[in-house]
């Protein structure tokens, strides 16, 4: 954990935020719609496939993409589809909640988050702290 926080890249960085604001919709907004939950689904599906191909065969070649990223492709468009859908009628700001409170803790997690990223570029790789330890 503590390497992939320290190799933790900004692009990726934000995708976790994307994530976390996401949670921070679904769990108080939650409804236990099936009609919701099988057309976000479905557009994740639909959608995900067309990210999907035109990622893996837009050259002459078909490009083999890593497990997380075509992950990714398909979780993003149900994130998108389920979260327009829970927010609908709620007076959102684009993607904030109507109050403060509401866009407290999601920020707040995304804060933790860069500060445990930072904190585990600071801290000493394991090999150096070994060569240090060894030369002492």
């Amino acid at each position: 954990m503590l390497r992939y926080l320290r190799e933790l890249s900004l692009p990726r960085y934000v995708l976790w935020c994307y994530l976390i604001w996401w949670f921070g919709v679904a769990i108080p907004y939650f409804e236990p719609s099936l009609a919701l939950w099988t057309t976000s689904l479905g557009m994740s599906a639909i959608i995900g496939t067309g990210l999907y191909l035109s990622t893996a065969f837009a050259g002459a070649s078909r490009t083999a993409l890593p497990r997380w990223t075509v992950v990714r492709l398909y979780l993003m468009p149900f994130c998108v589809s389920s979260f327009a859908a829970l927010i609908k009628g709620r007076g959102f700001v684009l993607v904030f909640h109507p109050n403060w409170q509401g866009n407290a803790w999601p920020l707040g997690a995304c804060l933790v988050l860069g500060a445990l990223v930072l904190a585990a570029r600071r801290l000493p790789r394991p090999s150096e702290a070994w060569v240090r330890r060894a030369s002492e």
